[in-house]
């Protein structure tokens, strides 16, 4: 444990409950976030989830543009549903990149290149869906905690892995949340 994986914590947990609460300040949390966690991952040869956190950043600032546009009457963000067609498209992307990752980290000294592979995948298929104020995000970040818990956890990186513990309640959370802010 280090004091910067504790600061990440932090900056995730609030990311995490603002972006539940369909704020647009979960942004500037989730930028300070992934730039400590992408020294943090790196250190611990987890590439594919490190080089994600520079994804995570561009998305970051992303999504902060997309939900300036996006607000309520109340502030928060409108959610939609994805349409099903979508869902072809979703499992390809995330099954696919999930196979790239995988054999691309297994040509370097990767600490665990399936499931870094994996995680990494899914997570930007999962974060373009919440980009997109798509409930179907929250589905996808419950599985990918649930990976990202042992993972981490194997890697002896525990405030990491109970963060993704606190994350995996709060994708529980968030995605009862945003089912009931679904337009009639």
């Amino acid at each position: 444990m280090n004091d910067w994986e504790i600061l990440a914590a932090g900056f995730g947990l609030a990311n995490l409950v603002l972006l539940a609460r369909r704020s647009v300040w979960n942004y500037p949390c989730g930028m300070v976030m992934v730039a400590i966690l992408a020294v943090v991952f790196w250190q611990s040869r987890l590439y594919a989830v490190a080089g994600l956190q520079l994804f995570f950043f561009a998305a970051q600032v992303h999504g902060l543009a997309s939900w300036l546009k996006a607000p309520q009457d109340d502030g928060r963000v409108a959610v939609r549903r994805l349409p099903r067609r979508g869902w072809p498209v979703v499992v390809l992307a995330g099954t696919a990149a999930s196979a790239l990752l995988a054999l691309l980290l297994m040509q370097t000294d990767a600490a665990a290149p399936i499931s870094d592979g994996a995680v990494a995948a899914w997570s930007l298929v999962a974060q373009l869906l919440t980009n997109s104020r798509h409930v179907e995000s929250w589905p996808l970040w419950v599985g990918i905690n649930i990976v990202s818990i042992g993972l981490y956890a194997s890697q002896a990186l525990w405030v990491t892995s109970a963060l993704y513990v606190a994350f995996l309640v709060i994708a529980l959370w968030s995605w009862q949340a945003w089912r009931k802010a679904l337009p009639a």
